[in-house]
């Protein structure tokens, strides 16, 4: 069995394919800001996109995406508000999504992509 990085970090391969696959730009990976990383940053258009990755091997703790927690968000927020000054970009819209990656047992992976996952200001639609 996987360690919890090395499932992570399969995890975040297989989304930035399947985002990339679907026409998005992958910007930056595994950002580290502050107390929070950004998993990807992508392009979508003109929309600059913040991708949360949760990646799960089984069933047994709920869906992935149920562990972006409200605090969570705001640490995603307040890195993607850092990567933007960081960066000295300005984009038009900014959106926050996840990309839920569960592992078969067979080894495929089923992937969730769920935009506009949260609003930006903490509120998980989740719960």
């Amino acid at each position: 069995m996987d360690s919890r990085r090395d499932l992570g970090f399969r995890g975040e391969e297989a989304a930035a394919r399947f985002l990339e696959a679907g026409g998005y730009e992958i910007l930056a990976r595994n950002v580290r800001l502050g107390r929070c990383e950004l998993d990807i940053v992508a392009r979508d258009g003109a929309r600059l996109v913040f991708v949360e990755v949760k990646t799960r091997s089984g069933e047994g703790y709920g869906r992935p995406a149920e562990a972006v927690t409200p605090a969570k968000q705001r640490r995603i927020v307040q890195a993607a508000l850092l990567f933007l000054q960081q960066e000295g970009l300005q984009p038009a819209e900014l959106r926050f999504d996840v990309v839920e990656v569960r592992w078969r047992r067979d080894g495929a992976a089923l992937l969730t992509h769920i935009p506009h996952a949260f609003d930006g200001a903490g509120s998980n639609l989740f719960y």
